[in-house]
């Protein structure tokens, strides 16, 4: 075999080599999904519609979030750097703007075709079995510190959540340094909180003494900064924040105020 030829083998066979290790360290190396939430940043090939938040969160073996429309869950199978999201999954039926569910079934269909994962400067992409990637992901914030927040439900002390008044706003906006405060509905209230990962805890909430008609509008104060009072534990998803108690149950969902 002339000199030539024996290292044009050799070289391929290196270059062989080489890409099977890599292949191996991507897989070793594959950070776990398990705990982390993600917010929709781009669909290869399409626009998001503006306004619309799309979000994947995995936890306990089940994937779940917002397709931009609707509420959905779906168990995960992950090893190394595949990743699977199961078809016997569920979802909310609720109808959005064409484009939105165009866009909304464009982002189910990435999540079901995903075979691969991988993570690249702290963004996650979903890959197809051959490689292309199917969405970009960048990740959810959890920090509390400087975000403001409008009321859209909350706990009423009789196990039920109930949505806030017709005419009635109730706000909450967290301050560095462990200050939160915010409008009831009728008065201003103040307080302190105290966050560490997904553990959030309030302390006793201070108000202003107004008397607020129409009717109801106190009791749903005093529902309300009773429901804070059991918080345990909080998430962020996109534009939507879930304050739970240590049972699991919802004590107050809260939307996102756009910034000023």
């Amino acid at each position: 075999m002339k000199l030539s030829t024996r290292l044009a083998v050799a070289s391929l066979a290196l270059a062989g080599l080489l890409s099977a290790c890599a292949t191996m360290s991507s897989a070793a190396d594959a950070p776990s999904l398990d705990g982390t939430a993600w917010v929709l940043s781009s669909l290869p090939g399409r626009a998001l519609v503006p306004g619309t938040t799309a979000t994947l969160r995995f936890d306990g073996g089940r994937a779940g979030g917002s397709d931009g429309c609707n509420r959905y869950s779906a168990p995960y199978k992950a090893a190394g750097a595949k990743l699977e999201v199961l078809p016997s999954g569920a979802s909310t039926m609720m109808a959005c703007p064409p484009e939105t569910m165009e866009q909304s079934r464009a982002f189910l269909s990435a999540l079901a075709g995903t075979r691969n994962y991988r993570v690249v400067d702290g963004r996650l992409q979903l890959l197809a079995a051959d490689g292309v990637v199917l969405a970009n992901f960048a990740p959810q914030s959890q920090q509390l510190a400087g975000t403001s927040w409008r009321v859209t439900g909350y706990n009423n002390g009789r196990q039920a959540v109930v949505g806030v008044l017709r005419d009635t706003t109730l706000t909450m906006a967290f301050a560095a340094g462990g200050k939160v405060s915010g409008s009831a509905g009728c008065n201003n209230f103040m307080g302190t909180y105290q966050a560490s990962g997904s553990s959030l805890t309030f302390g006793p909430a201070a108000a202003t003494r107004k008397m607020c008609a129409p009717e109801g509008v106190m009791e749903q104060e005093q529902q309300f900064l009773k429901a804070l009072e059991t918080v345990a534990t909080v998430s962020q998803e996109g534009n939507r924040l879930e304050l739970r108690r240590a049972d699991g149950a919802l004590a107050v969902t809260l939307a996102r105020e756009p910034a000023r």
